[in-house]
Order: C-alpha cells, then structure tokens, then sequence
C-alpha cells in the first residue's frame, strides 16, 4: 500500500519518524492554526490535528487539514466515533482525501459528559475498532460498509491510538494486537511518564511480533509545571505519572518546573531512538507549540528526513 503520505515514506524508509500536534481554534479564525503550524513546520514529518478534542466544540479537523496543507505541511486528520454515524464517517473520509489528507487516526473520542455540552447525544454508531476496519476496507477493497463500490478509494495511511498503562495492565498489549489484526499501519500511545511500565508493554509487543505488523510511536508530553504533573496523575483517566517525576519537578529551582519537564521530554526521546519496536515519537506540546523546535533541537531529531 502508497498512500502517498510523508510519514509513510519516513517510517517505511526505516527513519526515526517524529510527529507533532496542533488543537484547533474554538473559532474561525484560520490565523490562529497557521500562527501554531509555523513552530512545527520542518520541525515534525506529521502534524495531528485533533477532532473536538475533550469533547470541546471546535473548528472541524478537516479543516484545519486544508489550512496547514495550504502552509506546505502534513496533517494527521483524527476522527472520532462520538459525533457521526458510519454514513457521514464515509463522506468525510471521502472529502478530507479528495482535498489532500492522506493520514488519518481513528479515535474512540472523549465522552461528552466532559465536553461543554454533556447533554449531547452521543453517536459511537461504530467503535475505533470497527473504523479502522472500515477505512481499511474502503482503501484495500475499495467498497463502503454498506457493500457499495467506491469509484475512487481513499489510499489513506491509517493510525489508531494505545494507551499503555490503563487497567488491566495486562490485556493492554492484546488491545493493541486487536487494533493491527484490524488493519492499522501505525500506532500512537498516549503520553508516557511511567518508563518502567512502558518498557515492559513495549517488551511484550516485540514478543508478540506487533511492533513487526504495525510502526508505533511514543507519545511525549512535556510537563509545563509541578500542577499539571499533579493534575495529570490524579484527575486523567488511563494515565499513570510515578512520584519520580513529581519528585524531579517539585526539586526544581524556583521557575525552572517547565525547563525540568523539557529535560525529562528530552531523556525520554533518548531511549526512545534506541528502544527496540519503538518507530518514533509523537509529540503532544499541548498549547505549547512554541516549544516543539527547542525540544526537537535537544533531542537530536533534526533537520527531519527527505523521502522522495
């Protein structure tokens, strides 16, 4: 499968990929992505655009796709199952590669209980695993669910989400084994902090023979401040921050939390590069795009590959 994308070319040329991301406006304003986009041009292979991310009413991920497409960038569209039903999930697919997208991550999404408006209705019409396959069977069988013929399939490259460390532990590697036999090409995780536990799901995956099936990239989110570390470890689902972090943020000097974090992204990165199965990193700066090109500096991830 071609799909045309860059960071299908980075990774199959067997290149460190290393992916950013960029949340939408709550609003029209096009500047606003394009002022965000500029810290990650030449900086990242893939940038994600988020899908209403926390269940937040925001410009539509398709969207902002075009508008970074336009800056000369790849994006990375997310669709999440919460909003559409499996007809208007086809369509978009339809429109977003007939506009240029060419990478697309298939996401559960964040209920909207969490969101700002709770009382919406919920759709998951199909789950993540169901839109992988779906997307898959459009591309690879060029039919839609319904059994129709496309006319033109979408050659999209085809990403899914893996949480590492959500309990039970131990079906976590399964739930990834799931996404590949389901068709995906490559895999994100959410943000690591706990590297013991990682090591071992990753460890379990080479085991497996996943990481051979599927690229998969880890995600690093730098922590801005001793708060947000404390936040994260006791107010987010699935994620899991050991005291050690805490510890190294809270024995920062006074205002140096943020570049104690940078430096724990930076390590992170490090082992990464020489981790076994572990094809690249997909950054999360949330709203701290500003930062990406410092932290791709110190982690020895630049100038980013050409591939023809």
């Amino acid at each position: 499968m071609k799909s045309g994308s860059n960071l299908e070319k980075v990774l199959r040329a067997g290149h460190f990929a290393f992916t950013g991301e960029l949340g939408p406006p709550r609003g029209t304003d096009a500047e606003v992505v394009r002022k965000k986009a500029l810290h990650l041009k030449g900086m990242v292979d893939a940038v994600n655009i988020t899908d209403n991310q926390t269940a937040m009413v925001r410009m539509a991920s398709w969207a902002a796709c075009i508008i970074l497409i336009r800056e000369g960038m790849e994006p990375n569209f997310q669709m999440v199952c919460r909003d559409r039903n499996r007809i208007a999930m086809q369509s978009d697919i339809l429109g977003a590669y007939a506009l240029g997208i060419r990478n697309m991550l298939c996401l559960s999404g964040d209920h909207q209980q969490f969101g700002d408006h709770p009382f919406a209705k919920g759709v998951f019409d199909i789950d993540s695993m169901q839109l992988i396959q779906m997307v898959k069977k459009m591309r690879d069988e060029g039919k839609f669910l319904g059994g129709g013929d496309i006319e033109t399939p979408p050659k999209l490259f085809i990403g899914a989400a893996a949480n590492p460390f959500a309990d039970p532990f131990e079906w976590r590697v399964h739930r990834l084994a799931k996404k590949i036999n389901a068709g995906v090409d490559f895999i994100q995780t959410q943000c690591i902090y706990n590297m013991v536990k990682f090591r071992e799901w990753v460890k379990r995956a080479n085991d497996m023979g996943l990481t051979e099936k599927a690229y998969i990239l880890a995600g690093v989110t730098p922590m801005k401040s001793l708060g947000m570390a404390r936040y994260m470890k006791t107010n987010v689902p699935g994620m899991d921050v050991p005291d050690e972090i805490i510890d190294r943020l809270k024995g920062a000097e006074k205002g140096k939390a943020a570049e104690e974090g940078i430096k724990i992204a930076c390590e992170q990165i490090e082992e990464f590069k020489q981790m076994k199965g572990i094809a690249g990193v997909h950054l999360m700066a949330i709203e701290w795009e500003h930062k990406v090109p410092e932290i791709a500096e110190r982690a020895g991830v630049l100038p980013r590959p050409v591939v023809a």
